[in-house]
């Protein structure tokens, strides 16, 4: 029924016109177009282009809007917009909604750009018409169930675009950076979505600060002044990299910066700042900022929808000019605002300044004004006439193979609908005039990637933008761009060097990093690495351990290859010992061979000549018992150093014991009545040997069956060395052995020290008691000896120990009878004993 109204509405307003025979509809004081171009053709590509920035002040309803215009402020307004959506589909010099009183042709496709704001503003006038909207600039955040069906972005995919942005901090090692936007349609979603992906790719930012914004209720003085702090936050920041997010429009606040620094002071932590622009960002100026200073910019990089370069359009810009162009309405503006002159409607306006005469020249702006070559901008908005030309000729080839020809002429050119161009332009795929392929995707958006520029600045007010690498939107993450690194001009503080960005220095090798409290976790601090570990790369957060056959060098950064280690023979410390211990095993033979010389001499035989050889053997193979530890252990050493060494021990302390035992009995038995002299003789002395033998013999066969010594290999004692060594198997039955050969020697000075003060002439018992004090003493230092030490000098302790303890035995029994006698064999007589003894 709305339907129904709605058309007897139009009827009834054509009728009314039709019968009062007015020629045309009139409507009174309609909202005037500023600027238009218009070509009359077959069909109409309407573009909604941002130009020119209007004085005006905010609608107060108070009086027509058309009168509502002063110098007070500079703004975007979305009215302007929409007149401008509504003037596209009446067709006339003034706005009349909804209304076409005249035959000029409804668009078939509109071009809008290059903010959001300009294409969110014209979706609700041209969805409802179904008209497709090809944008060049970023995308509006819009419904995509009503108004997002109808648009056919000519800018990529915005995710590649962050990606790539990601990937290019990452190869720079920039993680510490500062991010400055302006508030728009997508400023929401860049810091709800897109910051969080840099923090999850491990950067971090030192600010992120809105630069300040054109609304329909700032103006200059007011963004100057939020101005003020968003330049002081950002010059006294520590970050060397500013990524810039917003769109064209937002160079007009950047450009306020060095102003800012000029005229206020602020300190300045670093003096340069490496500017890393989104690809909507671009070269444009208030009509006051054309001659400020942009050097600031020189060395930044930004992305750019990829383009390419074409010569036919600076030839196009070379024949254009306000004589020439009369159907065009935005020139004359242009060249005023370009070249600072007017064109003067009288005579009178001409005094005081300067004329414009149409003829000046586009090449001689300067580049900060005006570009001569085609731009990224230039270049999609040419994609986009294409693609809407192709998706026309589509439609006009599908709809003419159902046509015929009358006598030879072809059926006139078919009624186009715009809404019949949206499922052909989601599906073309072209080559365009530079041979590079223009489709989209099913989202309708432009499969294409992004260049990435270095921005070279001149003191004249010229620029250079230099393609030093791309960003491929269907490369893989891991090849998502390409750059070429030694062609970038870096801002002039770097030095050609390329900046760092980092929130404190890097923490070297052979250190760890630790966050800083209530700081980014980009900062941290950096401490040495523990002990026995390292860390080999940058920024670690742990150090961890070497292998087990490595160790930490000096600087705790690398792994150094452990030595081996095992006690041998021609280090210093074992040709010492093998030479200490075959110069002993030397003197015990020749004490054995003075013994055996001089065997019938009455201090020989006192002393049981059959314990005496037995002893002095023991001491000889004690003393070479060393050689068994010394050398690198194999299976057989391993084997027999411990229990040749507790069986060797154990024969010359059970002779010792045997020794004492004799001369207490012998003692004994010279007593009136003794029963003791029973007890005399050879066989108690070798029972008393053979019975401690065989008990250590016993322990060493249980061992060797149990749990036998093998070689093994220690690389956990001692840091830097793998130490081949003895795995004793086990270490109960290690101090079994020792335990009884310390009982052993107990035993001995026990009853050696009672028998002390016995005659000398019937026993060396003070001899014994002073070598078992020794012997005692030098195994009871051996064991926390044995357990303190690492490596070798475990085996060169038990050597050491094996060697004093023999030497002891040997010099307290034998050195004073041998002294006697070699040097008193006059003392060596029986009448000397029985002298001696009385």
């Amino acid at each position: 029924m709305v339907v129904f109204r709605l058309l007897v509405l139009l009827l009834l307003v054509q009728g009314v016109c039709t019968f009062l025979h007015i020629p045309q509809c009139s409507i009174r004081e309609p909202i005037p177009i500023l600027h238009k171009y218009y070509h009359s053709g077959d069909l109409i590509i309407a573009g909604i282009i941002s130009q020119i920035y209007i004085f005006s002040d905010t609608l107060s309803f108070e009086k027509h809007p058309s009168q509502e215009f002063s110098d007070d402020h500079i703004h975007f307004s979305a009215r302007w917009t929409y007149e401008a959506s509504m003037e596209l589909l009446s067709r006339r010099a003034k706005a009349i909604p909804n209304y076409k009183c005249d035959a000029e042709s409804t668009p078939i496709a509109v071009i809008g750009g290059p903010n959001s704001n300009v294409c969110l503003h014209m979706a609700p006038i041209l969805s409802t018409y179904k008209i497709p909207q090809l944008i060049y600039g970023s995308s509006p955040v819009m419904n995509q169930q009503s108004q997002g069906v109808f648009f056919h972005q000519m800018f990529p995919n915005g995710d590649h675009q962050y990606r790539g942005i990601i990937q290019l901090l990452l190869r720079f090692q920039w993680t510490w950076i500062g991010v400055v936007f302006q508030d728009g349609d997508n400023t929401e979603g860049f810091i709800e979505n897109v910051l969080p992906m840099f923090s999850q790719s491990g950067i971090c930012f030192d600010f992120i600060e809105k630069l300040p914004t054109q609304t329909t209720s700032s103006g200059i003085t007011d963004m100057m002044e939020e101005g003020f702090h968003s330049v002081s936050v950002i010059m006294g920041s520590t970050t060397n990299v500013v990524v810039v997010h917003g769109g064209i429009q937002t160079m007009m606040a950047l450009k306020m910066v060095p102003q800012v620094i000029k005229f206020e002071y602020i300190p300045l932590r670093t003096k340069g700042r490496v500017w890393l622009m989104t690809a909507q960002v671009d070269i444009t100026s208030f009509p006051f900022q054309r001659n400020w200073d942009i050097s600031f910019l020189h060395g930044s990089l930004s992305l750019a929808v990829h383009s390419v370069d074409l010569l036919a359009f600076q030839k196009f810009f070379q024949i254009r000019n306000p004589t020439t162009s009369k159907e065009d309405g935005f020139i004359k503006d242009f060249w005023e605002e370009s070249f600072d002159c007017s064109f003067p409607s009288s005579v009178a306006d001409n005094i005081g300044g300067q004329i414009c005469t149409g003829e000046e020249k586009m090449e001689a702006l300067p580049m900060s004004v005006f570009e001569m070559r085609m731009t990224a901008h230039s270049y999609t908005i040419y994609n986009a006439v294409y693609a809407v030309a192709h998706a026309l000729h589509t439609r006009h080839s599908s709809q003419f193979k159902h046509r015929g020809m009358a006598e030879g002429v072809r059926w006139g050119l078919p009624n186009q609908q715009p809404w019949q161009l949206h499922h052909i332009l989601r599906s073309i795929s072209f080559n365009n005039s530079a041979g590079e392929m223009v489709r989209f995707d099913e989202d309708g958006k432009l499969i294409a990637g992004f260049d990435i520029i270095n921005w070279l600045m001149f003191p004249n007010q010229s620029f250079l933008r230099v393609k030093i690498g791309k960003i491929d939107s269907l490369g893989t993450q891991e090849k998502l761009f390409t750059i070429h690194e030694d062609a970038i001009v870096w801002p002039n503080q770097f030095n050609q060097t390329r900046p760092i960005s980092i929130c404190n220095d890097h923490c070297s090798s052979g250190y760890s990093r630790t966050k800083k409290e209530g700081k980014p976790f980009c900062c941290y601090d950096c401490f040495p690495c523990p002990e026995g570990k390292i860390s080999n790369l940058k920024d670690m957060d742990d150090c961890f351990q070497c292998p087990e056959d490595q160790y930490p060098n000096i600087g705790q950064d690398i792994c150094l290859p452990k030595d081996i280690s095992f006690l041998s023979y021609d280090e210093p410390l074992g040709i010492s010992l093998v030479t200490f211990a075959l110069l002993l095993t030397f003197i015990t033979v020749l004490v054995l061979r003075i013994f055996i010389k001089h065997k019938e001499t009455p201090i020989v035989k006192a002393n049981n000549r059959t314990l005496t050889y037995v002893l002095l053997l023991s001491l000889i193979l004690s003393f070479l018992c060393p050689l068994l530890f010394i050398g690198q252990p194999t299976k057989i050493t391993c084997l027999l150093r411990q229990t040749a060494f507790g069986v060797i021990f154990s024969a010359a302390v059970s002779c010792i014991l045997a020794k004492t035992t004799i001369v207490v009995l012998a003692f004994m038995a010279t007593k009136p009545g003794s029963r003791m002299r029973r007890w005399m003789g050879g066989n108690l002395a070798i029972s008393i040997v053979l019975f401690s033998f065989l008990i250590q013999m016993m322990i060493c066969s249980a061992w060797l069956i149990v749990a036998p010594p093998l070689p093994d290999i220690d690389k956990h004692s001692v840091p830097k060395e793998i130490v081949l060594e003895c795995n004793e198997g086990s270490v109960t039955m290690f101090y079994c052995v020792l335990g009884f050969m310390g009982m052993q020697a107990m035993v001995s000075f026990t009853v050696a020290f009672l028998a002390r003060k016995l005659p000398d002439s019937f026993n060396e018992a003070k001899f014994i008691t002073f070598s078992m004090l020794v012997f005692c003493s030098v195994w009871l230092s051996f064991v926390p000896t044995y357990l303190s030490t690492k490596g070798k000098y475990t085996v060169a302790v038990e050597i050491f120990s094996i060697l004093a303890s023999s030497f002891g035995l040997l010099g307290c029994i034998f050195f004073p009878k041998c002294y006697i006698i070699l040097v008193r064999p006059e003392l060596n007589s029986r009448g000397q004993l029985i002298i001696r003894k009385n």
